[in-house]
Formats: C-alpha cells, structure tokens, sequence
C-alpha cells in the first residue's frame, strides 16, 4: 500500500481546544512494500503519525492518501472496507486475557472472515497449522493453547505481533514493538517483521525507541521531535550527531538507559480491548 501525507497534520480528540496538534504539518510519502522505522523521543508525535495512518484520526489539516484515495472522503462503508487492509498493533496488544493464544492470532484474519465463521472460530479455532506456523516465527509454538493471561508482557506483545502475519492488510502500522523484549526476542522479531513485510510486498511503519535496532534493521528512518519531521533518511546517513540533536535533553532515551515502560497487568490490557481501533 502506498502511503502519502500532503501538509497533514494530527490532534488528539481528547486534546483541549486551541491545543497545537501532536503532530504537525508533515508532508511523506512511503512507497508500497517499503520498511520505515520512526524514530524520536518520548511525546515525538511518533504514536499519533500511526494512528494517523490507520485513519484513526482524521488529519485536523492536510491530508492523507492511501494507494491514491482519500480514506475521509470514502463512504462510512468503504472506509471500513479499506481500514480491514490495515494492521495497528499497539503498544500494548489488546487481547482479550482469558482468551487461548490460537483464537488471538487467529483473529489477525477477522477483516476477511463472515460473522459466522468468526464465531465458529471462537469455539472450534479454524486452521491451527496456520496460527503455530506464525507462534513459530516468534518462538512461541509451545504457546498455542495457554491463556493470554497466563502470558509474560514480552509473550503477549510477540502474539500481538503475529496476528499481523495473518492479517489481510497491505500496510502494518506497528507501535514500540520491542518495548517488552530482551535483546536477542527484539532483534528476532524486527527481523521477522521486516522479512515477512518485504517477502509479501507489505509496506511497513514502525516506530521504535530502540535506535540502533532501528539503524540495524531498517533502511529507511524518520525521525520526529515535537510533532515536527526533523529528518527523512537512508539509515547510514542518520548520523551520530543527528541523533545527538533529535534526542537533546532525551539522551536516556537514545542511550537506552531510560527505565522500560510499564507493561500493563491483563486486567488493565483487557480494558483496552475495545478501545483500540484497527
């Protein structure tokens, strides 16, 4: 899916009135099947870009095209057609915590499933070889029948994250995925993510506070501060001292000594489970 922002700005709907938007005019453009990683610190404007992109947020100015349309001028219809093409994984994945690791991924396919079959899965889940296929990409086959809330953060946030390859979506949309992970999880799953999207031809936007995962792994790099496109790059141009002024006064953040986010308990994710748009 191609993906161009013309001067498209974002504002939070629970923001006060007269608030500067969360991020601010940027004008991009991602080609299909191509890998970005976002970058920048803490209240960059990083999340609000995805949310953006996944028409959860109409642009407050500009505007947002997606394979050449315009989600916010389509009927309410085709625009829930085309957010079906589309694959948000939150920061936290809200999966429902009583729920069976197989039926969580297996709802990755829900855009493309009837009613009726959606629910048959629920009781009788459809297709389990294609559910332990995925687990396995992030080392979770042993996985398959436990209780998401019987799962670590790390755990839950990888079956988040397998969900999106079985999802029929041309565009993943994946925010602060490695955030619960050790090293060697975070770098398996950036590389699983990033081979899985180049080999299906997915066009890939992720945003990451891990910055040498990000320069490692991806080609591209946008990086955000303030709400406000500091730089669009190759990732060996994003040099030391580039990323030395994105991150002035956030050096914690860049150096990776800033303490990890809280990973919420199940009770606290379950409550995010209808909340999160896709």
């Amino acid at each position: 899916m191609k993906i161009a922002l013309v001067a498209a700005a974002a504002r939070h709907p629970a923001a006060r009135p007269g608030a500067a938007p969360a991020l601010q005019p940027i004008t991009l453009r991602i080609a299909q099947g191509e890998p970005v990683a976002v970058i920048g610190p803490s209240g960059a404007g990083k999340t609000t870009l995805l949310q953006l992109l996944a028409c959860a947020l109409p642009p407050a100015e500009g505007e947002l095209q997606l394979d050449g349309i315009n989600p916010w001028a389509l009927p309410r219809r085709e625009l829930q057609r085309l957010r079906g093409r589309l694959f948000l994984a939150p920061q936290v994945p809200p999966l429902p915590p009583r729920q069976r690791v197989v039926t969580a991924v297996l709802a990755g396919r829900l855009p493309a499933m009837s009613l009726w079959a959606s629910l048959r899965s629920l009781f009788h889940p459809i297709d389990m070889a294609a559910a332990q296929a995925v687990l396995a990409r992030f080392d979770l086959t042993d996985k398959l029948f436990e209780r998401v809330d019987r799962l670590s953060g790390g755990e839950r946030q990888r079956v988040g994250l397998a969900r999106a390859l079985l999802a029929p979506a041309g565009l993943w949309l994946i925010d602060e995925p490695l955030s619960a992970l050790d090293p060697t999880r975070a770098a398996q799953a950036c590389a699983t993510l990033v081979d899985e999207a180049r080999a299906r031809g997915v066009t890939l936007v992720a945003s990451l506070h891990q910055v040498e995962m990000a320069l490692a792994q991806f080609p591209r790099i946008v990086g955000l501060r303030d709400g406000v496109l500091v730089f669009d790059l190759p990732a060996e141009e994003v040099t030391p001292a580039r990323l030395a002024a994105l991150y002035a006064q956030h050096e914690d953040e860049l150096h990776g000594t800033a303490p990890a986010p809280p990973v919420l308990s199940s009770d606290a994710a379950a409550r995010l489970v209808g909340a999160t748009c896709r």
